[in-house]
């Protein structure tokens, strides 16, 4: 939680220069002090955020109490989706979403202070001339997406379900309208009916609800409540290979 001990930017220079110094905090986050902020993304803690600070350092913490937060506040939880991804690809999450967070603090300031159009047209030209975090350490261009698919459309996500990118993981991936499958749908109410009783999450134990958000673990092939393993519908999308809780604390850590 990042505190109040820095000077406010109020001008075009001194927002850019803000930008800059939490831009190069979180770059160092994500290149030479990856294993320190691994480490501290401990999926067993509490919801957790990244923050950029303006004398270019970072830290891992939770989010402010306070309602609404003095400033913009990063991807909340980025700790639950570490062990559910190939980390290069849970680097390149956060750091796209550190780049939206960048974006929303500076422009936050310039609405604070009453930016008028060129003053705001200025700010983004000088922003735009540095590369994104993103870009800084996939070591990509900005027409990648790759496995990512972290364009505008896939970060957001419907409650409603969760769309097949074709990949084999993410098709036992749904906020499902029917059970999980046990044995092959033969598209019979009366054995709809019977799956239904039959299926129990991995973690609690309880029935399939019609209504909530399920998950399949790609190593044991068993299925969990999100909420039980604290993954989200817009987490799930961008998990290539899903891994519950126990099947991740089984795999050795170098």
């Amino acid at each position: 939680m990042e505190g109040i001990t820095h000077p406010i930017p109020r001008t075009v220079e001194e927002v850019f220069s803000d930008f800059r110094g939490r831009r190069a905090g979180l770059i160092k986050a994500l290149t030479n002090d990856m294993v320190k902020f691994y480490q501290t993304c401990d999926p067993e803690k509490e919801n957790l955020c990244l923050y950029g600070l303006p004398n270019e350092t970072w830290e891992v913490n939770l989010p402010v109490e306070e309602v609404p937060p003095e400033l913009p506040e990063p991807a909340l939880g980025i700790n639950f989706a570490r062990d559910g991804m190939q980390e290069k690809d849970w680097v390149s999450l956060v750091a796209v979403h550190s780049d939206s967070w960048l974006l929303s603090v500076a422009f936050y300031f310039g609405a604070r202070f009453g930016f008028g159009k060129n003053e705001r047209k200025r700010l983004f030209q000088m922003i735009n001339e540095l590369p994104t975090i993103f870009e800084v350490v996939s070591g990509s261009n900005a027409n990648q997406s790759k496995d990512l698919s972290v364009n505008n459309n896939n970060i957001k996500s419907k409650p409603s379900g969760i769309k097949s990118r074709q990949s084999e993981s993410l098709t036992k991936v749904a906020k499902m309208s029917s059970p999980p499958p046990k044995e092959e749908d033969d598209e019979s109410e009366d054995e709809e009916e019977d799956d239904e009783q039959g299926a129990v999450c991995g973690a609690c134990g309880d029935n399939y609800g019609t209504d909530e958000f399920w998950i399949c673990c790609d190593a044991c092939e068993k299925w969990f409540h999100g909420k039980c393993v604290k993954i989200t519908p817009a987490k799930a999308e961008h998990i290539k290979h899903y891994k519950c809780p126990s099947c991740s604390n089984k795999r050795a850590r170098p």
